[in-house]
């Protein structure tokens, strides 16, 4: 689980940016038709917050770091390929590739990595995972 901030800055940028398909969050209603069509399930989870300076006055007064990744679940049809969940996952990872929001900096990306994909009921799933780190 991230942070709040981490959250917010990762889900007001892409559902600002990216309108190609529908994008669901963790524990959101989907409003996806009986037909399956191509969305994109959002997930934002974050490794550990930890100390990465030691000397300020106080504890707190150092800098704070908390990092993790992003995980966009490509949703496209049983049976149509991987050709349509690589090129959808590429635009994704491309949206964030060097980008730093607000205090969130988004580093290596991967297509695939752990999960080169599933099935999933009606769906085959290609995972874009983006490691992002923010400092506090």
């Amino acid at each position: 689980m991230s942070s709040l901030t981490t959250y917010d800055t990762i889900e007001q940028y892409l559902t600002a940016q990216w309108t190609t398909t529908p994008l669901i969050f963790e524990n959101m209603p989907d409003d996806l038709p009986d037909d399956p069509a191509h969305f994109v399930f959002v997930e934002i989870f974050g490794d550990f917050f930890d100390q990465a300076s030691i000397g300020a006055e106080t504890r707190s007064a150092n800098l704070w770091r908390e990092v993790g990744q992003l995980y966009l679940n490509v949703m496209t049809r049983n049976n149509i390929g991987t050709r349509k969940a690589r090129e959808l996952a590429g635009q994704l990872i491309d949206l964030f590739r060097g980008m730093e929001i607000g205090t969130v900096i988004f580093r290596e990306a991967s297509l695939g990595a752990g999960e080169a994909g599933k099935y999933k009921a009606n769906y085959y799933a290609m995972t874009a995972t983006i490691n992002w780190q923010r400092d506090e």
